[in-house]
């Protein structure tokens, strides 16, 4: 039995009831502090447990899940088992595949699996329930507060910005939230990176996994990570996704996509200079670097 991060004795017994007889347990979490996750397996039935880290983080999962079931293929994401409040604990099925990022794939696959990730993104926002005013509320105050995160960075990292990316990082400050109101809103998964795109290459089958930012935003906030990691050097995947995505993206989209990843790098950039982190302060150059010629 492999424990990393120990299973609490609670959380066995709450298994038990669904899944008797546990013979093995592995921590399969990410590399983070906040991030608890098991693979569980009695005999040949196996589930995966998490514990979220907060209330938030539980209760948006589970609507995800809930969501993923009507809106996706049962090969497309994983279902859920049984769920605790009180212990925050979700247990669902596994889902064939390898996690995407950083999987080695060749060029015609890896267009294939960007078209598919834009696919089923799309299938996902076609499903979306009416956003109410609380959700519209939230965006405002999301897109308010990273205008204002923008704006502190700018002062701290203004020194080891060029011209173009202060003036990037200026526009973030004060255009998120006019940009935002402009947009419809669309239930987002809310972590639409490769971390969470499963690729099964025997069946051909792209999966989702990791519901715990689902809420409604604008479409084009999906896409961020995209953009600042993978798009700016491979226009050919940002084409093949949105090849699978049905349409381009408007030109409030594209402008609203800038400024978010303008804030992404920024912030990035700022994180990395505060806490002595070469690695972040990499990211975030390079982030603002690729968004700076972009916008040339």
């Amino acid at each position: 039995m492999i424990e990393n991060k120990p299973f609490p004795d609670d959380l066995r017994a709450w298994v038990d009831r669904f899944l008797p007889g546990v013979e093995q347990v592995t921590d399969v979490s990410w590399p983070r502090g906040s991030s608890r996750v098991w693979r569980v397996a009695a005999g040949p039935s196996v589930a995966f447990v998490k514990v979220s880290p907060s209330e938030t983080d539980y209760d948006r999962e589970v609507v995800g899940y809930a969501f993923a079931a009507r809106a996706l293929a049962d090969h497309e994401a994983p279902r859920l088992m049984a769920a605790d409040p009180d212990l925050r604990a979700i247990m669902s099925t596994p889902l064939p595949g390898q996690v995407v990022r950083d999987l080695p794939l060749a060029a015609g696959v890896e267009l294939r699996v960007h078209e598919l990730a834009g696919r089923l993104l799309r299938r996902w926002h076609d499903h979306s329930t009416p956003a109410t005013e609380q959700d519209r509320q939230a965006v405002r105050t999301s897109m308010r507060e990273q205008a204002q995160e923008a704006a502190a960075c700018l002062e701290s990292t203004a020194r080891h910005l060029d011209g173009e990316q202060r003036a990037l990082v200026e526009a973030a400050s004060w255009g998120l939230p006019g940009m935002a109101e402009q947009l419809p809103l669309v239930f987002q998964h809310g972590d639409y990176s490769t971390r969470n795109w499963l690729w099964d290459a025997n069946r051909g089958h792209l999966g989702l996994i990791d519901f715990a930012m689902a809420h409604h935003g604008p479409a084009v906030e999906e896409f961020v990570w995209l953009c600042g990691a993978v798009w700016a050097v491979r226009p050919d995947l940002k084409a093949a996704y949105l090849a699978g995505y049905g349409r381009p993206l408007s030109s409030a989209e594209e402008r609203l996509l800038l400024l978010l990843t303008t804030r992404l790098g920024v912030s990035y950039l700022n994180s990395g200079l505060v806490k002595q982190r070469p690695d972040l302060v990499e990211r975030g150059q390079l982030v603002l670097d690729r968004m700076a010629h972009q916008y040339r």
